[in-house]
């Protein structure tokens, strides 16, 4: 046997397994791999958009911190105000109470005086009748001078 002759009867065979190789092995193990490639790539392009993702909503996440802080704020400064405002209405209306309950004061403790001063010229009147009785060793009749005693207590 000649050693060409046994070469080209093994390259016959290997060049058959190379043909049903390429043909028929290879098509499917090419296509599991650029699959398997696609799919790497898919999923590094999907973490690069969950990293986008998730840094857009850490911003929002911050906007909105930021922004209910400042309400917040804004709502605290407004309670205090309406805090303020209602202790000034308060007092504004317990001074407005007492001016009141001190007018009325005043006006009753003046009706009292003025009774005082009824009374006193009442007492006053029958005292200058007793005394004009004494002196007259008579008496007045307090019907008949009723407009003598009335002047009198003008005049007192």
């Amino acid at each position: 046997m000649n050693i060409n002759a046994t070469l080209i009867i093994q390259w016959i065979p290997f060049a058959i397994l190379a043909w049903v190789t390429a043909k028929f092995i290879w098509p499917p193990i090419a296509k599991a791999l650029d699959e398997r490639a696609a799919k790497i790539a898919d999923g590094l392009a999907a973490a690069d958009r969950a990293k986008a993702e998730l840094a857009n909503a850490n911003k929002r996440v911050d906007e909105q911190l930021a922004q209910t802080r400042n309400e917040t704020t804004k709502l605290l400064g407004d309670a205090e105000k309406r805090a303020a405002a209602l202790v000034e209405d308060a007092k504004r209306k317990a001074e407005e109470e007492g001016a009141k309950i001190i007018a009325a004061a005043k006006a009753e403790a003046e009706q009292q005086v003025v009774r005082a001063r009824e009374a006193l010229r009442e007492q006053v009147a029958v005292l200058a009748v007793k005394g004009a009785e004494a002196i007259l060793q008579k008496e007045v009749n307090a019907g008949v001078h009723a407009d003598l005693l009335a002047r009198l207590k003008t005049e007192l």
